[in-house]
């Protein structure tokens, strides 16, 4: 029985908490809420700064070199492969073994119809021309046994140098597009063309990356692409909410003898792919024309308002940045 003085198991103790015991959850929320500093931030700040710097221009590189190799492997590449194997059905002067007479087809050079020919390992006769050739590039113990691929080398090495190729192929390159273009510019091509691209229409996977692929292709690369006059700000998708629009043009001349005032025609690009975007007919006095370039307002668009166009001095003189004051 206990006496009064003794507490039991049951009942609170009266004891203090030392400053060790493990926070509340108030104590807990208030920690995260007033983290005190790390000494890793300025660590981290730095190294996402330099992140910041370094991955803009990397990126750059990197899909200009994924360019350069992507028109390489698939545009300079076969046209340097057909170019060469042209060039080999005119001048491959390969005998067989066969073709030569008994008594010479273990000799290491034979002459026939007034030409010199050197024997390969392969059994087959190729012109001695070609073999000195090769081994004044190559060396002699770097000679192919096959006779063609010989001659794809000797081809490669003497006829497809690349201050010769590359000037060859970019001209053939634009050659190719613009007759392309004459023919997809006649009747019988766009009739061609329209069934190429239903064709691409027809499966599923390949519409969608073919239709994406061609939104922005045509935004870029199209002949009647959109001409913007100037920068605007239009009160879309409603009242109180400004959006940035460039001017294309008056729409139509319904519309305006509609609304009985002069009307524009503006197109709202989204962020943050600005080929994308509504095109949406407005009065010509709800609209606010603002003080900046086109290239401005695509760079605002893109970064999604991070990147914004530099304020005048003017505007900086009468709204100077409010300054807080510390209590």
């Amino acid at each position: 029985m206990s006496d009064g003085t003794t507490p039991s198991a049951s009942q609170p103790q009266n004891t203090c908490h030392s400053s060790s015991a493990e926070p509340g959850p108030g104590a807990s929320a208030a920690g995260k809420r007033f983290r005190r500093p790390s000494p890793l931030d300025p660590f981290k700040i730095a190294v996402w700064r330099g992140l910041a710097t370094v991955l803009p221009p990397l990126l750059t590189f990197v899909i200009l070199i994924w360019i350069v190799t992507t028109i390489n492997v698939y545009i300079f590449r076969p046209l340097t492969d057909g170019t060469r194997d042209l060039i080999m059905l005119y001048i491959a002067d390969i005998n067989p073994a066969s073709s030569i007479p008994d008594a010479k087809r273990r000799d290491s050079e034979v002459e026939l119809n007034g030409k010199t020919y050197t024997r390969l390992p392969s059994g087959k006769f190729i012109s001695k021309q070609v073999v000195e050739y090769l081994k004044e590039k190559l060396g002699e113990d770097a000679i192919p046994a096959d006779a063609q691929e010989c001659y794809r080398q000797y081809i490669q090495l003497r006829y497809l140098k690349p201050h010769i190729i590359l000037p060859f192929l970019v001209a053939t390159l634009i050659l190719t597009l613009y007759l392309l273009g004459k023919f997809v510019a006649a009747r019988v091509g766009r009739l061609v063309w329209a069934a190429i691209e239903s064709a691409f229409f027809s499966f599923p996977l390949v519409r969608s990356i073919y239709g994406s692929v061609k939104q922005v292709s045509d935004f870029l690369l199209a002949q009647r692409k959109m001409e913007f006059s100037r920068v605007v700000a239009v009160e879309y998708p409603r009242k109180g909410i400004w959006s940035i629009g460039l001017v294309t043009g008056e729409s139509f001349s319904g519309i305006r003898s509609a609304a009985n005032e002069p009307v524009l025609a503006v197109f709202i690009p989204t962020s943050p792919a600005p080929m994308t975007g509504f095109t949406v007919t407005v009065p010509k006095k709800d609209t606010i024309d603002l003080d900046v370039s086109i290239d401005q307002a695509i760079q605002f668009i893109v970064s999604c308002g991070v990147v914004a166009p530099p304020q005048p001095a003017q505007y900086m003189f009468e709204h100077p940045p409010e300054v807080p004051i510390n209590a």
